[in-house]
């Protein structure tokens, strides 16, 4: 059991109580939105309730999306990708510095995903805390089972892979760098920016197993021959089952 809440937000920013961690920009003559989410996602006041409101008001054709997070709640990650999984424009998903957690799947929603050359991502299974009985750990447990099967559908649906295979890897807790989400099937491209013009983190990622990519181990990459494409139907079968 942790003693503390587990958070990678800052003391200062826990002490300044709600912070609003995205930012849309509709962009007056333009056909291209801008939507941020640079901070811990869902919690400490602002949900996917209000995210979602503001993303269904964009009008433009097309939607740059920008991540500087390392993720945050689970049910209002799965909210906001399917929220931009289903809107009408065009969305390119901008890794700009850290797309941990819930951002790892929430920048799967991009029709493209681009990653920032000294960017990272980080996968790993669901994480939740109950008080109670013996009877409600396990449905906690079986909730995050479900939850994680749902996630790992993303990956799969996206990279190639079964949700077996992205199961072991999120277990696993797996960094991967700008050029390994490339070849994993995670990200599309990488931009050619010098590191200088990324954003900094200035989260606390000591509430992982590893603080970065450069302290966890490789990810171990399947050949896109050898990683069979999820199945639509079962895809759908599992964000049902996710949710019934």
């Amino acid at each position: 059991m942790h003693n503390k809440l587990k958070t990678s937000r800052s003391l200062v920013n826990l002490k300044a109580g709600r912070n609003d961690w995205y930012r849309v920009v509709n962009k007056a003559d333009s056909d291209t939105a801008e939507v941020y989410i640079y901070d811990e996602i869902g919690y400490f006041g602002i949900t996917a309730n209000d995210f979602v409101k503001e993303l269904n008001d964009i009008t433009a054709l097309k939607i740059d999306l920008h991540l500087s997070t390392p993720g945050g709640d689970v049910f209002d990650g799965i909210a906001i990708y399917n929220a931009l999984k289903n809107h009408s424009a065009e969305v390119t998903t901008y890794v700009d510095s850290l797309a941990a957690s819930a951002g790892s799947f929430i920048a799967m929603a991009g029709d493209t995903i681009i990653m920032q050359r000294t960017a990272q991502i980080m996968i790993h299974d669901a994480h939740g805390l109950a008080i109670g009985n013996a009877a409600d750990m396990r449905e906690l447990a079986e909730l995050l089972d479900k939850s994680s099967d749902n996630i790992a559908s993303i990956y799969a649906e996206r990279a190639g892979g079964s949700v077996e295979d992205w199961r072991k890897a999120m277990q696993a807790e797996t960094w991967y760098s700008a050029e390994e989400a490339v070849e994993a099937g995670l990200a599309d491209k990488i931009n050619g920016k010098d590191s200088e013009d990324k954003t900094d983190n200035s989260w606390d990622l000591s509430i992982y197993s590893y603080a970065g990519r450069e302290s966890s181990p490789p990810p171990v990459v399947r050949s896109k021959e050898e990683a069979p494409i999820i199945d639509p139907d079962e895809f759908r079968r599992l964000l049902e089952e996710s949710f019934a």
